[in-house]
């Protein structure tokens, strides 16, 4: 032990000093440490901040190759980047030199923390040194080290014997596919300091690219913060600056009216993008089903198909998860539901089963051959895609179904304010959530976590379905007794979109209860918004006022669009 507390090359395992236990050494005129040759030359004592910032640049450079650089930082600074002895550790392994890297492993004993770490830090070091001896051809070795070092540890023997069968190979090739190991060299090597690292303190060993996990949690929680972050970014390595905090512009948000749709002759009351987002439909009280193409690239939509004769007017739409069909159902009053063939434009099946029925929601199992349906007069179906009814459920009258993403449960809001399972193999069913007063529609994240209600008179609702608690009531919506479908949309499903009675749309981001943008636009009630599940700049919404608008960024703006919406941040 030297005077100024510094841990000496022989690996001494002598009580830690506070500079030690954080990996470093201040610099000191009365005593001095050296690694790799190079003596410290700082005078300036460091503050502990000022010293793991050191290290985590050490660390980095060398990552990089950028190793002369490393020794000189190292050499002014007067701080080690790690303990002489895990330093030692690191070095043996990548030489391959297994004797040595026991013997530093040893060295380390005292600064293990957990009690069983040294036997699982031996374990994986001899499980590589073994499979390196077999991918060498070096049998008789890698045999003496599974029977006389691996074995007598006693440690993970399923493991061992798993090992054992390794010696079958017949080629390097077949090892490494056996193992699913990317074989001997410098990335599996890579991966045991890794390995190894875990059960250490940070203060003898850096955990792996630790300034980059650093910086990679800064940039995530700046994206957290950002209102309007809804861009791919995480692709491209170059598109967020480290130099300034991020913020995305409002001008990629999908802001502003990129296109109205006027085909309709009466208010429509849905909208929804197909799941692979390349088809819109819409529904009106004028009794027409008009299914629109989406240009992913462009983001331009045009009329494909128009599927009349819907008696009582398209109330509810339900695309089946392979976007091949689609359901068509009516408002409170209708009996009946259409599956229709979007492709084709055929009527797959029209679905009555009595005059007293209501038949105004469907929701489509995960098979696209299975669908749930039914309304507010008392009972609900499971039906295949030929409308034939497999089974049914007496006495619910359900305002709004969704099928779970594991196709085992359906969720059914019902006229008690409430949303429960329904099991239809063991035909159990059991309470989710409880409002007080009547859910109007709700829809479900793809996690299947998540439901967002839009309840009478209260506005919008984020609850947790695992842990069935109301997570966040939204503001600024108008919502009294009309039905208004909300959803989940924008990248990895961030955020919220609803209408509203008071003719606009609004947006959150899901952990902020204050909208982050309103549209304006619509001159009567908004009824419905569906955000494309490809495009995540891409919203569209029905109005009352027989239009359909679709938000986009800015630069989506068609310059020859008559009709301008625009945005209000609130």
């Amino acid at each position: 032990m030297q005077a100024n507390g510094c841990p000496q090359h022989n690996g001494e395992s002598e009580e830690a000093t506070p500079s030690q236990q954080n990996g470093l050494c201040p610099s000191a005129t009365n005593g001095e440490i050296i690694e790799n040759g190079n003596k410290p030359t700082a005078t300036k004592v460091l503050s502990r901040t000022d010293q793991d910032i050191v290290r985590l640049i050490g660390q980095h450079l060398r990552g990089l190759g950028l190793n002369q650089t490393a020794e000189q930082l190292i050499a002014e600074s007067g701080c080690t980047l790690e303990h002489p002895s895990a330093a030692k550790l690191r070095a043996h392994v990548m030489e391959g030199n297994w004797e040595k890297a026991e013997h530093s492993m040893a060295d380390l004993k005292e600064m293990v923390a957990s009690p069983h770490g040294m036997l699982k830090m031996r374990f994986l070091l001899l499980e590589q040194k073994y499979l390196e001896y077999l991918e060498d051809s070096r049998p008789l070795e890698a045999l003496n080290c599974l029977r006389y070092q691996l074995t007598p540890l006693k440690h993970n023997t399923e493991r061992v014997h798993m090992l054992s069968t390794y010696m079958m190979c017949s080629s390097p090739e077949d090892l490494r596919e056996m193992a699913n190991w990317e074989g001997k060299g410098h990335g599996s090597r890579q991966k045991l300091i890794e390995n190894l690292q875990m059960f250490l303190p940070p203060s003898v060993m850096l955990p792996p690219r630790r300034l980059l996990t650093l910086l990679n949690q800064a940039i995530d929680q700046q994206r957290e913060r950002c209102p309007f972050h809804n861009t791919h970014l995480d692709n491209d390595p170059g598109a967020i600056c480290l130099l300034n905090d991020h913020l995305c512009s409002k001008d990629q948000f999908p802001c502003f009216t990129t296109q109205v749709l006027n085909d309709h002759c009466d208010e429509v009351w849905f909208c929804k993008f197909s799941p692979d987002g390349t088809k819109l439909a819409t529904g009106s009280k004028d009794g027409s089903l008009i299914i629109w193409n989406v240009d992913l690239e462009t983001h331009e939509i045009k009329k494909n198909k128009a599927l009349e004769n819907h008696s009582y007017g398209v109330a509810f739409i339900a695309w089946s998860p392979d976007s091949s069909h689609i359901i068509a159902c009516g408002p409170d009053d209708c009996s009946e539901l259409w599956i229709w063939n979007v492709n084709t434009g055929e009527l797959r099946q029209k679905v009555s089963q009595s005059p007293e029925d209501s038949l105004t929601s469907a929701a489509w199992q995960p098979d696209s051959r299975k669908f749930i349906t039914g309304g507010t007069r008392g009972q609900f179906y499971m039906c295949d895609i030929d409308g034939t009814i497999q089974d049914n459920w007496e006495g619910v009258r359900v305002q709004c179904l969704v099928c779970a993403p594991d196709s085992k449960m359906v969720l059914a809001a019902d006229t008690h304010h409430r949303i429960r399972g329904y099991n239809f193999e063991d035909l159990t069913d059991f309470p989710i959530l409880q409002e007080d007063h009547p859910i109007m529609s709700f829809s479900v994240n793809d996690t299947g976590r998540l439901a967002l209600l839009n309840v009478a008179t209260q506005g919008v609702h984020l609850w947790d379905l695992k842990d069935r608690v109301l997570v966040r009531k939204f503001q600024g919506v108008t919502q009294g007794y009309y039905t208004i479908f909300s959803c989940f949309g924008g990248l990895n499903q961030d955020f919220i979109a609803s209408g509203s009675e008071d003719h606009k749309v609004y947006i959150w981001h899901s952990k902020r209860d204050q909208p982050v943008v309103t549209l304006e636009g619509h001159s009567h009630t908004v009824n419905c918004v569906h955000w494309n599940p490809k495009v995540p700049s891409m919203l569209v919404s029905a109005s009352d006022d027989g239009t359909v608008r679709v938000w986009g960024p800015l630069s989506k703006v068609r310059q020859d669009d008559s009709e301008s919406g625009r945005s209000t941040p609130v």
